[in-house]
């Protein structure tokens, strides 16, 4: 080889070296910057421990228990249901709809679990005593149609249904009619994480093959005859149609079942007698289906409540017109228009919550109450309504209604008149007084309570008590005080026992009450509660009109401000959008507000690295406000506050300075669902939250709680990235199945005792998502939310701080969408003065998923520096910041605040008992062996490269 080609030849080699030792080095960063979540995903976990199987059995029958008393039957005309059926004589029955044979079980998304195992409905009537056609059944599957998508990845809105003159011909119906004279008639809708449900059959929910994540994608079976642009998700098909037309013709006793957790629209029921049951099954997860059959055969009597009013229009409430994807638009100096984006390109969506606090059965009441709408007309199925096997009567006891000043209690007798026994819900709703100064509701529910199991003849007495001041209102306005704040106006009171939102019972008592302004807080606020979204619900951008109960809703044409424009893409391409023209100011505020990071105004740096010799296994019990936490924030380093705060996608990581040790944390509200770890790990699939609010039973969601904690212990799982408990804003929204219901206080009640469940188990949650995330459009986007402060107090943020106050939670998970024009996980309103100064959180708040690059206005210092202590930045390098501002000084105290709020979270929890990790990870071992070999053959490779041939060495050493 010449000089030339060995010269060429080493210089190859050795960049060749070089670069394989630079990939190694960065390897090993990277291994040891993504330990944690290495070590988690190649754990196994033992998911056949006696612990594991025990835990599992033990939620297995607290679903099933749920789904009992959570399935509403809604009619049950000439007392068709239940069939009698017995093991020796078995009913025969037809079911028609082929999602029948394939079933929605819940929902998607990180709120999905697996229900590979569930129990089927086919089977769970069989198993109930009936015999299923199974002819029918056959000729369904044989249609081989799958399940279409709605998941993150884009969603398929088809609704699959063969052909009815195809598939129902006179051989096929007669077969059927001679099987059986019952008929059931199965309709499903799925929903899920990433977008909304369509409002419109066709046009721009129309299936696009080429749709994105997170966007809606239509249609895809081009079902030509079910594209129908004045038909939404929530009604019936034209296949749909023309399959209850084929029933109806051949049968008289037809028996509905709804598997949906959206509500879904039942109008159309009136005009068929023939269908004389309906039967709302929500999203029944692992065991619920079980429960169904069961309630058919009467073996469990029906006790769940709507938790959403059941309009005959889905489309009419006043939420749902402004519910949807709106634009934010420029005028270009041509005179042409553009859709706005931020600096980075973000699109500026926004969503206007108009109707203020008329949402569900709060507008409908009202709007019948002052004579602008008739109830039956709108209102199929009122909030709270569900049908019994058997009949109770519910009356106060006399004499036990004691009205202080402080609380409301009374004792309610309930008895079971009928013949069979059954569980009843007693429901207290107060009026209070509207003086035009505040808005109210003409009810609102007060307290709730289930009763045991009563017996036939047989009676229960519950006390129900509430606050006196839970009956303020938020003055957003100011007009009892000049900040804002709670104000009992003056005015009588009434309490009622009602049998749902619109059935009065009796009314409880009433009483005419000065006014109160809790000017101090009331009694459970530690801060005094201010208007605190002033700056963010008011300028350019906001709304400046509310529905008004004034002079019966005369303001309702109004609410409607949005504008057509014909807007140009990057692409030259037009198309028209809805929403508000703004101007460069605007847009300046906004990237001021999303991206503008504050000048220091602390000069002295946080103690850091110190040696004091403390644990955090020392601050178990210690209160959040000790100052002997600060000698142990003292021990951390920088690089730890960097590491704990942005490294927390389904774990906390292990801080060796202070003892901390690393924490497994896994989705999601209908169960646990493992996203790291290789061991098959996914806890029992529980019925959607929908359907665990239409229980009404508090207990039921404590032992919901307890169940999914004894799972996690068993996984040796901490933390839960649940409950999900944002409001039901309309019915189309896609995570309405993890979502409890449209009401505040069945939310709250029924979060809290869950949260209570799981952390008496150990755990700690990390309840979702704070706060106004009620739907999903454009939620990645950072869609701006737009409402008053009442609003936002009285109804969407209620759950939440009843889940503070009386679950002690001690985890948040912020939201993807702003307030105003900040977003929610770095707003200092939501985060420290609501949640932490006046509700008095102790804990930590944790974002939605980051990304970094792909939601850039997720600024981990604005987060960090308002009250978000932890980014969920998953298990990939593109999930952590580019870049963490360590040197600033204000950085620097407010990692140390978020670190405190992290470590007294494991701290409180069982992952303190487990300690640190000491033994090596099997791939740390495997890792090392591989830098070993890697180190021997680089070497190897710069040894034989620059090794001068043997006649050379002589010739040099002989010179």
């Amino acid at each position: 080889m010449s000089g030339k080609s060995k010269k060429k030849f080493r210089i190859i080699m050795s960049s060749l070296l070089s670069l394989l030792l630079l990939l190694g080095v960065a390897g090993n960063i990277a291994l040891a910057y993504f330990s944690d979540v290495i070590t988690a995903y190649f754990t196994t976990i033992d998911i056949e421990s006696a612990e594991a199987v025990e835990a599992r059995g033990q939620s297995e029958i607290v679903a099933e228990m749920i789904a009992d008393e959570g399935i509403v039957l809604l009619q049950n005309n000439d007392n068709l249901l239940p069939l009698a059926t017995t093991s020796e004589n078995k009913t025969r029955v037809n079911v028609f709809g082929w999602s029948f044979t394939n079933p929605i079980y819940g929902g998607t998304g990180s709120g999905k679990v697996n229900a590979e195992t569930a129990v089927t409905p086919k089977s769970a009537l069989e198993n109930a005593g009936f015999e299923v056609n199974e002819q029918l059944y056959n000729d369904y599957e044989a249609l081989d149609i799958e399940r279409p998508l709605i998941d993150m990845d884009g969603q398929d809105w088809s609704i699959p249904e063969p052909a009815p003159s195809e598939f129902y011909t006179a051989e096929r119906m007669q077969q059927a009619t001679d099987y059986s004279d019952i008929a059931i008639i199965f309709i499903a809708r799925s929903g899920g994480e990433g977008a909304d449900l369509p409002r419109s059959m066709d046009g721009p929910d129309t299936f696009d093959p080429e749709g994105s994540a997170f966007s809606a994608t239509g249609n895809r079976y081009g079902y030509e005859d079910d594209l129908d642009p004045d038909k939404h998700y929530l009604q019936l098909s034209n296949r749909e149609q023309g399959m209850v037309d084929a029933v109806t013709e051949h049968f008289d006793n037809v028996i509905l079942v709804v598997n949906s957790s959206n509500t879904f629209e039942l109008g159309w029921v009136d005009e068929y007698s023939q269908i004389k049951s309906i039967v709302s099954v929500g999203g029944p997860g692992q065991r619920g289906f079980h429960s169904l059959g069961k309630l058919i055969a009467g073996e469990v009597n029906p006790s769940g409540r709507t938790v959403d009013i059941y309009t005959r229009n889905l489309l009419d409430p006043p939420a749902v017109t402004n519910f949807g994807d709106f634009d934010y638009v420029v005028q270009n100096e041509d005179g042409s228009y553009s859709t706005a984006v931020d600096a980075m390109g973000v699109p500026l969506k926004f969503v206007d919550y108009t109707e203020g606090i008329y949402i569900g059965y709060r507008y409908y009441e009202t709007a019948a109450a002052e004579g602008v709408i008739n109830y039956d007309d709108e209102v199929q199925f009122p909030f709270g309504y569900g049908l019994s096997y058997t009949t109770f009567e519910q009356e106060v006891v006399p004499g036990t209604l004691r009205w202080g000043d402080e609380v409301v209690t009374f004792d309610v007798s309930v008895t079971n008149t009928g013949s069979v026994a059954g569980k009843e819900v007693v429901q207290i709703y107060y009026s209070a007084p509207y003086t035009g100064n505040i808005e109210r509701s003409a009810v609102d529910l007060a307290a709730f309570a289930k009763t045991d199991l009563i017996e036939p003849g047989e009676s229960q007495t519950v006390t129900l008590s509430f606050h006196v001041e839970d009956m303020a209102a938020y003055d957003d306005n100011k007009i009892y005080s000049s900040t804002g704040g709670y104000v009992l106006e003056e005015g009588e009171y009434s309490i009622y026992l009602m049998n749902n939102s619109h059935e009065v019972i009796e009314e409880v008592g009433s009483s005419n009450l000065q006014e109160i302004v809790y000017d101090s807080g009331r009694s459970t606020d530690l801060q005094v509660p201010v208007n605190q979204f002033d700056e963010v619900v008011a300028g350019e951008g906001s709304i400046t009109t509310y529905l008004s109960r004034e002079n019966g809703f005369a303001n309702l044409d109004q609410l409607i401000k949005y504008e057509d424009f014909a807007v140009t893409d990057e692409e030259g391409e037009t198309k028209t959008v809805q929403g508000k023209l703004v101007d460069a100011d605007f847009v300046n505020l906004v990237n001021s507000v999303r991206y503008d990071v504050p000048e220091d105004a602390n000069t002295e740096p946080p103690v850091t690295g110190a040696d004091n010799g403390l644990t955090l296994e020392d601050y178990t019990d210690v209160d959040y406000n000790d100052e002997s936490w600060n000698e142990l924030l003292d021990q951390l380093t920088i690089d730890d506050m960097v590491s704990l705060t942005t490294l927390g996608g389904y774990r906390t990581i292990e801080i060796e300075s202070v003892g901390k040790p690393a924490t497994v944390d896994y989705d999601g509200p209908s169960g646990i669902t493992a996203f790291i770890s290789n061991s098959p790990v996914s806890g029992i699939a529980f019925p959607a939250g929908i359907v665990l609010a239409s229980t009404w039973n508090v207990d039921l969601a404590l032992q919901m709680g307890e169940a999914v904690g004894a799972e996690g212990q068993a996984y040796n799982t901490t933390g839960w990235y649940a409950p999900g408990i944002n409001i039901h804003r309309t019915a189309f929204s896609g995570r309405n199945f993890e979502y409890y219901s449209e009401d505040p206080l069945v939310s709250g009640k029924i979060a809290a005792a869950t949260i209570v469940g799981y952390e008496s188990q150990g755990g700690f949650v990390y309840m979702k998502h704070f706060a106004l995330n009620d739907q999903e459009d454009n939620r990645t986007n950072a869609v701006m939310t737009w409402s008053n402060e009442q609003a936002i107090r009285d109804i969407y943020l209620k759950p939440f701080e009843i889940s503070v106050k009386e679950g002690g939670a001690s985890g948040v998970m912020s939201a993807f969408n702003s307030i105003g024009t900040v977003w929610a996980g770095a707003s200092s309103s939501l985060l420290k003065e609501v949640l932490r100064h006046e509700w008095g959180f102790q804990g930590t708040v944790i974002t939605d998923m980051y990304i970094g690059g792909f939601y850039p206005y997720m600024v981990f210092e604005q987060a960090v520096r308002n009250g978000n202590d932890l980014l969920l930045t998953g298990v990939a390098p593109i999930g952590v910041p580019e870049t963490v501002d360590s040197d600033s000084i204000d950085m620097q105290w407010a990692m140390r605040e978020a670190s405190h709020n992290i470590l007294y979270m494991v701290a409180n929890s069982s992952a303190i008992e487990d300690g640190l990790s000491t033994d090596m990870p099997q791939w740390v071992v495997y890792a090392i062996i591989v830098d070993i070999l890697l180190v021997i053959g680089i070497g190897t490779g710069f040894y034989f490269t620059f090794r001068k041939p043997k006649g050379q060495r002589e010739a040099r050493i002989m010179a």
